[in-house]
């Protein structure tokens, strides 16, 4: 395989061991002895090795400032801001896959124990990775949700920012569009290898290096962001405009009063019920709106949650649920949260929680289309939520990435809540 900058770049990363190594060294030590003879290890290095022989400039060009070295590797050898890659549904940091410079020396031949300074081009895919971090975790703590419209701002400053870093790779992009969001979309995901992950993690502990920032907050929200936007678009701002806090309030309580008389009838064996959401029983659904009660509330209090993936249920949904709604508005009044911007791009705190409503009025017409319950829901609400989603959501594109189908068509005289399961890509006939 030509991939000799990739292959480099992994030897002088070979770990030496201390002469006095510490428990925990040694620990690291056996477990990566063990894990190179893995051949799931091996496959997935192929698989960046594949990718890095694939993206490289042409052979003979000189000093490849686009030509690949090992995925999260500095020219010196050590993991950079991109070497922390996260598990598979968390992606890594950009740039892993190709990030530019000269391979480093064999360990061999070094005659210093002192990396290199990284060059300039590695420098600016260190950058381009921390800002990546900071915008994704910025925008998670500002509730934008990555198919948004208030996300295309933030993927167009990344990807103006990332696209320098791939000159000198096979066919560069050289403007944001549909090739250079692919492009940057494929990176993140060949990375995304839990055993490589596990690598790295291991070779820090080893050589005593510090291990990097953790990406995989910002990860998962910027793939998410990048399968949804598949394209530039412009953000109309008028979403974020003519929103009435107190309005907002009225109808999260009058969304989670009906919601939440829909929960308490849910009995134990309908926890495992289908519902309109694909691939989701009542149960996961459940876990889901609890979820966005307890994220709601973790932005207003400043510290944005990072567990989507646990049980938020537990064995009692009603109270699981009721507790999640009178934390979420306690927090909404109590932190001021209804009157304040979040975000790089000043989202308004009030759009957050109607974002929140949005959600809840949706899932709950899930809800009792799976319990076969009715699902004219919140009525002096509903109208004005539909406006909402209409507002927020009319501009987001409805790919494959995106949290909505496309629209349906409503049968005629359907209530509110029917007509926003339609826009939304439920089927309300």
């Amino acid at each position: 395989m030509d991939a000799p900058a990739y292959r480099s770049g992994l030897l002088a990363a070979t770990p030496d061991l201390p002469d006095d190594p510490t428990p925990e060294q040694i620990g690291a030590w056996l477990e990566l002895a063990a894990l190179v003879r893995e051949p799931e290890l091996r496959t997935a290095l192929r698989r960046l090795a594949e990718y890095s022989a694939r993206t490289a400039g042409a052979a003979g060009e000189p000093d490849a400032p686009g030509e690949s070295h090992a995925p999260g590797e500095s020219q010196t050898g050590e993991p950079d801001a991109m070497g922390e890659l996260p598990a598979p549904s968390e992606p890594p940091a950009p740039g892993a896959p190709d990030a530019t410079s000269e391979p480093p020396a064999p360990r061999e031949t070094r005659t210093s124990t002192r990396p290199p300074d990284p060059s300039a081009q590695e420098q600016a895919v260190i950058r381009v990775a921390e800002l990546m971090r900071v915008r994704g975790e910025a925008a998670v703590a500002a509730g934008i949700a990555p198919d948004s419209p208030a996300a295309e701002p933030v993927l167009a400053e990344l990807v103006a920012a990332w696209l320098p870093t791939q000159t000198g790779t096979a066919d560069p992009p050289t403007e944001d569009g549909p090739a250079a969001r692919a492009r940057l979309l494929e990176q993140l995901e060949t990375a995304a290898e839990p055993v490589v992950e596990r690598y790295w993690q291991l070779l820090c502990t080893v050589t005593g290096r510090p291990a990097p920032p953790r990406w995989d907050t910002a990860g998962t929200w910027t793939t998410a962001a990048l399968r949804a936007h598949p394209r530039p678009y412009e953000l109309d701002r008028s979403a974020f405009d003519g929103i009435d806090p107190e309005q907002v309030l009225r109808a999260y309580e009058a969304v989670t009063r009906d919601v939440a008389a829909l929960v308490a009838a849910v009995r134990p064996t309908d926890l495992a019920l289908p519902t309109p959401c694909a691939g989701w029983t009542v149960r996961q659904l459940l876990d889901h709106m609890v979820w966005e009660n307890l994220m709601a509330t973790s932005i207003a209090e400043g510290a944005p949650r990072t567990d989507h993936t646990a049980d938020h249920l537990g064995d009692d949904h009603r109270t699981a649920f009721a507790d999640s709604v009178r934390a979420a508005r306690t927090a909404f009044t109590g932190s001021g949260m209804l009157h304040r911007t979040y975000g790089p791009y000043e989202a308004p705190g009030a759009m957050i929680v109607q974002q929140v409503v949005v959600e809840l009025l949706a899932h709950g017409w899930d809800l009792a289309r799976a319990t076969g319950a009715p699902t004219g829901l919140a009525p002096e609400a509903a109208e004005e939520t539909l406006a909402a989603a209409r507002r927020i959501y009319g501009a987001a594109p409805r790919t494959a990435g995106s949290s909505f189908a496309p629209e349906r068509p409503a049968p005629p005289g359907a209530g509110a809540t029917d007509r926003l399961a339609a826009f939304l890509g439920r089927d309300p006939a």
